[in-house]
């Protein structure tokens, strides 16, 4: 997860998406890659000078591997100096500043909102139902040449304003400079501002960022976990670093997998003496965050909401909306047996899978990616896997024939490893694989919007892949026959499976399992050895 939501690769991730469907992810300010994209960065620029000269966009700066505010600073030019250290230092992300944010009390500020990735094969998403709002220290004026290096007016980081002389330390959630989010969204809803809009943006935000971060995750757990093994109860609490506009439309500004948990700061009592005093506002989130979080991963509670739904599908299927009341019957149980209060975090995804459902096609590319690595561990696809991506597929025409092939994984390859460093291993990443599946996308299926070509093309390779399943399948069961539909009892027939148990060549009968069963029956088989 380090890795994942670094600056830079965070930034390319949602940048694909963006690319993909641009109205959907609006939410993500728009960035640029240092210094790789320096050249473009100052072209883009100049260009929006010339079509509007009095326009002076200001923009941050963010070392890739900074936190807590450390090394962030702000430009009015794209010209400015300071950039060009950048290409000669340490990588970064530069994006543009957010210039009229919601204001409270004259200040600046933003909301850290705490998210559970609970699981990620299945994708499930908790959001905590309240957050901490950090407001700068200094009263908030557009960015200007005079108050551009005014760090306490301009960023919101606890860190750094902690040590401004205006910091309020307070007693409660609703006042200083760190409050609870509950409590700002209770005085804008006495303003008439629609609170329910707010979260539903919110959860959307959320929902579409863990989307576009899914695919690289996925490929770093096959290169971890063991296959044919139950994966470790692993889980994730992601800090969202979320800005309100005027128009209170939220903004991402970053994701931070590690969020500071303390519940408490140090305050100087004495000249040069420092103590630690508890923070109510930060233990009244926190705690309910971490206490939650436990809850929700405990194997006890699992097993208890597990057999409640199990006795419960017994008088037929039980349907998401009857599952749903299970879980929350079984997490209410536990509350009153250990005299808890209710469960603070509420689940977001599968709850509102359908209504993101198209933005999952970059998940089906990463899945093509990962089937033809090849080998166990690695995170690259070499050229070999690549030239049987291509002719499994069956993409080669008289527009892309091998040769092309190669030189187009040769190029995107190529490229991709001078910009992020083949770390000790060559080959093609993700992100290259992307570059090249949105390519091939854009040649096969010209007439149609990006998005549709991408989907199109997954399609088309889903296609042909099951076809080859379903071929190899047959060959290995002795059945000569076309596959046609059949009963869904054969998917069980002894007759079938014991041939291929057995090592012989026996023929099976001539009623072989559905599409689904046969991609399944095949998964199962490779993983064993036997294909």
């Amino acid at each position: 997860m380090l890795e994942t939501v670094r600056k830079i690769t965070f930034s390319r991730a949602m940048r694909l998406l963006q690319r993909l469907f641009p109205e959907e992810y609006n939410f993500y300010p728009r960035s640029w890659v240092l210094p790789e994209e320096y050249h473009s960065f100052i072209a883009q620029g100049r260009a929006a000078r010339e079509k509007d000269t009095s326009r002076r966009t200001t923009f941050i700066v963010k070392p890739d591997g900074g936190s807590q505010g450390d090394g962030i600073y702000l430009v009015r030019e794209t010209e400015d100096g300071r950039l060009g250290v950048s290409l000669h230092g340490k990588p970064a992300v530069v994006q543009e500043y957010i210039s009229r944010p919601l204001l409270m009390d004259k200040l600046k500020f933003d909301i850290r909102l705490y998210v559970l990735l609970k699981s990620l094969q299945p994708l499930e998403i908790y959001i905590a139902k309240d957050g901490l709002s950090r407001f700068c220290t200094e009263p908030y004026q557009e960015p200007s040449s005079k108050n551009i290096h005014q760090l306490f007016m301009h960023l919101t980081n606890y860190s750094l304003n902690i040590h401004s002389g205006n910091f309020i330390h307070s007693d409660n959630v609703n006042t200083g400079s760190k409050r609870s989010f509950s409590s700002v969204l209770a005085r804008l809803s006495l303003k008439g501002c629609d609170v329910k809009k707010i979260w539903s943006d919110i959860i959307s935000l959320v929902i579409k960022t863990i989307v576009a971060l899914v695919p690289e995750l996925k490929v770093y757990h096959q290169a971890n976990i063991p296959p044919a093994r139950p994966g470790p109860s692993c889980f994730q609490i992601l800090g969202f670093d979320i800005l309100l506009m005027k128009n209170m439309k939220p903004v991402l500004l970053e994701v931070n997998a590690n969020p500071s948990m303390r519940i408490d700061h140090e305050q100087e009592v004495a000249p040069g003496v420092f103590e630690a005093v508890p923070s109510p506002v930060d233990e009244e989130v926190k705690v309910a965050v971490i206490r939650d979080t436990l809850r929700l991963v405990d194997p006890g509670l699992k097993r208890n909401i597990h057999s409640r739904s199990a006795t419960a599908g017994k008088s037929g299927e039980t349907g998401e909306e009857e599952e749903e009341e299970i879980w929350e019957a079984g997490e209410a149980e536990a509350s009153t047996e250990h005299n808890l209060p209710p469960i603070c975090l509420k689940q977001v995804f599968p709850k509102y899978a359908k209504q993101f459902s198209h933005l999952l096609v970059v998940e089906q590319v990463a899945a093509l990616f990962i089937r033809f690595l090849g080998i166990k561990g690695t995170m690259k696809l070499g050229p070999t896997g690549f030239r049987t991506f291509i002719r499994n597929c069956k993409l080669c025409n008289s527009n892309l024939t091998m040769a092309s092939a190669d030189i187009l994984y040769i190029d995107i390859t190529r490229r991709w490893n001078l910009v992020g460093g083949d770390r000790g291993e060559t080959g093609m990443c993700l992100q290259a694989f992307m570059d090249a599946f949105l390519y091939l996308a854009e040649r096969k299926y010209r007439s149609l919007p990006l998005c549709a070509q991408v989907q199109a093309l997954v399609d088309f390779c889903q296609a042909q892949l099951e076809a080859t399943d379903e071929k190899r399948l047959g060959s290995v069961c002795g059945i000569t026959e076309p596959v046609t539909s059949h009963p869904e009892g054969a998917r069980s027939d002894p007759a079938i499976r014991s041939p291929i148990n057995r090592g012989t060549t026996k023929t099976a009968p001539a009623s072989p399992l559905p599409p689904a069963r046969n991609r399944q029956f095949v998964n199962g088989l490779s993983s064993q050895g036997i294909l």
